[in-house]
């Protein structure tokens, strides 16, 4: 009878150890399997994010190298006179006549005669314009601040203009160093007095003039 009892009693220890052994197994597992299931996802979040900054760098776009036309030309008074209508507009802190001269320009780039206009000069011109419009676009519908910002890169785009073309105006170029995140900005102007667009009334004389045009 002891015999029987000693029997049962190792069977019985056999199978709880046993028991004991699979769950921890069980539980090992499960554990490398959730480690490696929330590996995954982090290498998923992280291909996300480069894929993204990928498409942000994209959009940047690149500087147009144009030498200085010196040419009289009056075919840009329109559109340099819209610029100048939007840059005042921002000068005077005001959203309604910033955003008038943005409809001006549209309107001067629409009535502007291409016909012309030749070979490279046709192609950069078609450029600019495109640019130009877009800015334009967003100068109508924006809120002040991001009119600014699209005036920013609008006078990229004008000076741009100037250069390939030419122009029959005096038009100075003027910097404000502050602009752009203290990265600076230049405008171009019909006036030498400094009147800062970027900054309007909160800091109106910032800025120096960096050149003259004609």
């Amino acid at each position: 009878m002891k015999k029987v009892i000693g029997i049962l009693t190792v069977a019985l220890l056999s199978v709880t150890i046993s028991c004991k052994d699979n769950k921890v197994q069980e539980e090992g597992t499960m554990h490398n399997n959730e480690m490696q299931i929330e590996g995954h996802e982090e290498h998923d979040h992280s291909e996300m994010n480069h894929e993204d900054g990928h498409d942000h760098g994209n959009s940047e776009s690149t500087e147009r190298e144009i030498t200085q036309n010196s040419t009289k030309n009056n075919a840009t008074s329109a559109m340099l006179d819209a610029y100048f209508e939007i840059k005042n507009g921002l000068v005077a802190d005001s959203k309604e006549k910033t955003a008038n001269g943005g409809n001006s320009l549209l309107t001067a780039i629409s009535k502007f005669d291409m016909s012309k206009l030749s070979g490279e000069t046709h192609k950069e011109y078609m450029e600019i314009a495109e640019s130009a419009k877009e800015h334009a676009e967003h100068i109508i519908k924006s809120p002040i601040d991001h009119q600014r910002e699209h005036f920013e890169a609008l006078s990229t785009d004008i000076t741009d203009l100037v250069a390939l073309l030419g122009t029959d105006k005096v038009v100075y170029q003027d910097f404000c160093p502050m602009a752009n995140n203290n990265k600076g900005a230049n405008w171009l102007s019909e006036v030498k007095e400094i009147k800062n667009p970027y900054f309007g009334s909160k800091m109106l004389k910032c800025g120096s003039v960096k050149k003259q045009i004609n």
